[in-house]
């Protein structure tokens, strides 16, 4: 029978020093991914709980363009009063202003006289540039910010960086599809999930791609409508 001293019973050389390092190694990045979740479901609750403040009133009015129910919003808020100006960003280059009066409830000699539309913008980071140089130009001190609600977050990151001094305030819109239906789906859930890789990117300010046209890096300026 072997002794609690016998040699054969001692542990192995650096076997007890090694299992706690293995502890902290496989720890790390489950704490990692697990931060991520939380900060995932926290983004969602955020976009949930994030209302239009109605009745809110601003200098000017900027639309980023990714769906006809954002700018048939903001031309509402422009016809209301709400805002000067409205700079709609991130227009595609050949789109009129014709185009755009064919899909919101508004005519054009309503808005030819206070609406402006922005062509360079390649991305949100440069719907923020444009949105930045136009309100610049205007001598605004606050802006209405429209676009979808699961946008808002990261565009509000981006526009606070080139509209330092100027009051942002938030418009998120709705998609109406997404009000009818009484749960997110997987197609929302993953949608939501992107989004929110590209919010921490936009806050760690990671820079992947181009954010406005040649012309406007090479002049500083956005072109005229």
């Amino acid at each position: 029978m072997l002794s609690p001293t016998d040699p054969a019973r001692a542990p192995m050389p650096g076997r007890s020093r090694r299992w706690p390092w293995l502890w902290i190694i496989a720890a790390v990045p489950l704490a990692a991914l697990l931060a991520l979740l939380v900060g995932f479901a926290v983004f969602v609750a955020g976009i949930e709980g994030r209302e239009a403040q109605a009745g809110r009133a601003a200098d000017g009015i900027v639309v980023l363009t990714g769906g006809s129910e954002r700018i048939a919003e903001a031309t509402n808020l422009l016809l209301e009063g709400r805002g000067k100006r409205l700079l709609i960003t991130g227009v595609h280059p050949d789109t009129t202003l014709n185009e755009i009066v064919r899909t919101v409830p508004a005519t054009r000699e309503a808005l030819e006289c206070c609406v402006e539309l922005g062509r360079s913008a390649l991305n949100t980071q440069g719907n923020a540039i444009e949105a930045g140089e136009w309100a610049k130009a205007q001598h605004f001190r606050s802006l209405l910010v429209v676009t979808s609600a699961w946008h808002m977050p990261r565009a509000l990151v981006e526009l606070r960086r080139t509209t330092p001094g100027i009051t942002l305030v938030p418009y998120p819109v709705v998609p109406r599809r997404a009000e009818e239906n009484s749960g997110p789906s997987l197609a929302g859930l993953r949608l939501l999930a992107v989004e929110y890789v590209k919010f921490l990117a936009a806050s760690l300010g990671v820079r992947a791609w181009p954010a406005v046209t040649s012309q406007m890096r090479e002049t500083g300026r956005l072109p005229p409508p």
